[in-house]
Formats: C-alpha cells, structure tokens, sequence
C-alpha cells in the first residue's frame, strides 16, 4: 500500500515554539501522502486534540513546557491512543532514545533539521506504515524494519558542513540579544559569507529568525536570533 492510493496520513504538530510549529506543518504539508491537521503548543494542548481529531502521526518536541514528550508518549499509550511519534529533540541522550521505542517512537529527528531530513523521515514511515499481510521470511520482516533507518545522515546543503554548523548553533543559542553574521564569523572563525550561508539555513529550518538592526548611517545589518530559549 502506497500514500498514493490511500487516504493521507494525518498528522499533528506538538512544538512549543510558534515559529517552528508554523515551520514544522509547512513542512508536513509539502511532502505528498501527508497532512498537518493543527498543532498543539503544549501537551495538555496535543491531548485535547488528540480527544477530538483522528490522527496517525504525532511530530513531537520533547521538550514542552507542561510535561516531557516522553512523559507524554506514555500518558497517551495508558489512555488508548495508539499514535505513532516522530520525537524532535536537540538531546543526544541515547537511553532516552531506548525508552522512546517502547512508547511508540518510531524516529527521531535531531535539531536542526531541514525539511529533506524530515521528508526523509515522513517518506520511510509511510513506507512502513504501507507493509500488509503475513511476511513469506525472515528476510522479508528484515526489509520492512528497514524501511525506518535512513541510510546515514542527511545531508546538509552543499558546501556546509555539520560541525561547522554545530558551532554556527552554539554561538547563535549563546547570544541573547543575537548576532549579526559578522559577528558569528568572528566567535566561530570563518568568513562573514560563509556565516550568512549557515545562519540562512538556520533559518530556513525554523531554527533561527532575523530582522534588521537599523543603527548607523547606511544599510541596516540582519541580526538573527536562535527561536529556542534553550
């Protein structure tokens, strides 16, 4: 079974922050097979939603303010709700990855990701969620579980690269009051278009915002300012 000749794979947004909720059902909404039936800006949110509106799929942040997206994964499963999760985290903690499989997590999606890592994502569990019937062998359940483990890293944009985009992250969460792209070409050590370049793609990934700074005379510089409090 295919998204293609069935019914779309609903899917509900549970991210505390608006920008990257807004950015996250964009995302949804573009890859084919797929539809954002609303978000939820807190847990207590997503299961009233949950309560009133069929969904598949939640794509949830770990880190709401009113309960922990595990915490929640298993309030759902003790209430009935069978969903399936794609976690979004910025942890890297891989016992909280172990305890996420028990409770229906069926990916995991590190922050900052981009919408291909995302398509990916969504692609692969369509991909499982179309398996049928009885398996003919061991090979066969093999390829089915396959279809959830992406083949390695997505790939960044061509010409970034993950560590420098690491560094590009810490330096953008550690500025309060933001920073202009020459501002993070100076604390990370590249140049100020190779700065823009990772800061732009922040961006893009609902990570980061920007607005002007108008301050001397002349153009005003863009200051971007990371979207996350944490």
């Amino acid at each position: 079974m295919s998204t293609a000749d069935s019914q779309p794979i609903r899917v509900l947004v549970v991210e505390d922050d608006p920008v990257a909720a807004d950015a996250h059902v964009m995302y949804v909404g573009r890859v084919p097979g797929f539809v954002a039936v609303g978000k939820a800006h807190t847990g207590a949110e997503a299961r009233r939603m949950l309560d009133r509106t069929p969904v598949d799929l939640l794509l949830l942040d770990l880190h709401l303010p009113d309960v922990h997206g595990l915490q929640l994964a298993r309030s759902l499963r003790a209430a009935g709700h069978h969903t399936d999760v794609i976690a979004v985290t910025s942890a890297r903690d891989l016992t909280m990855v172990r305890e996420g499989v028990s409770l229906g997590v069926v990916q995991y999606v590190l922050k900052p990701f981009t919408f291909a890592t995302l398509r990916d994502r969504l692609i692969r569990y369509a991909e499982f969620r179309g398996t049928a019937g009885e398996a003919s062998g061991q090979d066969e359940v093999d390829r089915a579980l396959a279809t959830l483990r992406a083949p390695g890293p997505a790939a960044l944009p061509k010409g970034l690269s993950g560590p420098t985009l690491e560094r590009v992250t810490g330096a953008l969460r550690g500025a309060a009051e933001g920073l202009t792209a020459a501002g993070v070409a100076e604390a990370v050590g590249i140049s100020r278009i190779t700065a823009r370049r990772y800061l732009e793609h922040l961006v893009d990934a609902g990570r980061a915002g920007r607005s002007p700074q108008y301050g001397q005379v002349g153009r005003p510089e863009l200051v971007y300012r990371w979207v996350r409090g944490r």
